[in-house]
């Protein structure tokens, strides 16, 4: 599974991968249940790689913090996306110390978490995952 090709869409729950490119948008594959169909290019579509979390000195990546609750669960999951939003702050203040608060909410907290569990749940390696963006830099 390569992380660069791995997108949300506005509206739809889960994740996806892009698998080709249309004329008129994309072709995904739910990385839940493996069912292929098209997206069009008027949906809100984001890449993972490109999304950041608001800390107080700059901007973390996603993959970043993906690698850091990879490396505190030992690679397993982390708590459920459905805990309430104390429990689920005082888990993101650990696995991200700096996060802004202000700008960083707790539906923020719930969907990267959620991000995270599923990606592990689809088989994802997080600590053999390079950044694109690492590459490109090289």
């Amino acid at each position: 599974m390569d992380f660069s090709k791995i997108i949300a869409v506005a509206g739809k729950p889960g994740l996806y991968s892009a698998v080709s490119q249309t004329k008129t948008g994309f072709i995904v594959e739910s990385l839940e249940d493996k069912k292929r169909f098209p997206i069009p290019s008027t949906n809100n579509v984001s890449l993972l790689e490109n999304i950041a979390i608001y800390t107080y000195e700059e901007e973390k990546p996603l993959l970043d913090v993906f690698k850091i609750m990879y490396e505190k669960q030992e690679g397993k999951e982390a708590i459920s996306h459905k805990e309430s939003g104390h429990k689920l702050a005082a888990y993101f203040s650990e696995v991200l110390p700096d996060y802004d608060e202000d700008r960083v909410y707790t539906s923020n907290i719930k969907k990267v978490i959620q991000w995270y569990n599923l990606l592990v749940k689809s088989g994802l390696d997080f600590s053999k995952v390079e950044s694109s963006q690492e590459d490109v830099e090289e």
